[in-house]
C-alpha cells in the first residue's frame, strides 16, 4: 500500500496511523529505498542523508516500533509520548509531526496539552530534585520505595 509523501517526510521521527508488517526489511541501500518508496510512497532528502550503514536499522526500526499496530502501546499513546519527549528536546520538526500524527490518532487538544505540560512538569521536578541535590535513597524511602 502506498503511503503520502507526507508520512514517509516524517517516517524516522513521529508515528503514523498506518499499519507495517514486520516483514522482511533489506539490507542494501537501494532496496532499503524501494522498500521506503513502496511502503510510503516517496523517499524524502533526509532519508536519502542518512548513512548508508545506518539506513537498514533506521527503516527496520521504524517499521517494526513506530509504525506497527503489534506494539504494546497503541499508537495515540506513543505519537503523545514521543511529542512530549520532542518538547523538551526541543526538535521543531518531531514536535511539528508528532501533534500532527497524535491528531490523526484521534487526540484532543487537551490531551496533547496535557502531554506537553506532564513534560514540563517532570522537567521542573528534575531541575529541583538535581539542583537541590535531594538524596535519591531519601526520596525512594519517603514515596514508598526500598
Amino acid at each position: 500500500m502506498k503511503r503520502p509523501l507526507i508520512t514517509l517526510a516524517i517516517a524516522t521521527l513521529v508515528l503514523f496511523p498506518m499499519t507495517v508488517l514486520a516483514e522482511e526489511v533489506p539490507t542494501s541501500p537501494d532496496a532499503v529505498y524501494a522498500d521506503v518508496q513502496q511502503s510510503l510512497g516517496g523517499v524524502p532528502t533526509f532519508v536519502k542523508a542518512l548513512p548508508k550503514s545506518a539506513l537498514p536499522g533506521m527503516w527496520l526500526t521504524t517499521k517494526q516500533l513506530e509504525f506497527s499496530d503489534k506494539t504494546a502501546l497503541p499508537g495515540k499513546t506513543k505519537a503523545l509520548i514521543s511529542l512530549a519527549v520532542a518538547a523538551q528536546i526541543p526538535c521543531e520538526y518531531c514536535i511539528w509531526a508528532d501533534t500532527m500524527t497524535a491528531k490523526q490518532f484521534g487526540a484532543t487538544d487537551e490531551e496533547i496539552g496535557e502531554a506537553v505540560a506532564l513534560a514540563g512538569l517532570t522537567r521542573a521536578w528534575s531541575t529541583n530534585f538535581h539542583g537541590l541535590q535531594v538524596d535519591f535513597n531519601q526520596f525512594k524511602k519517603e514515596l514508598g520505595g526500598h
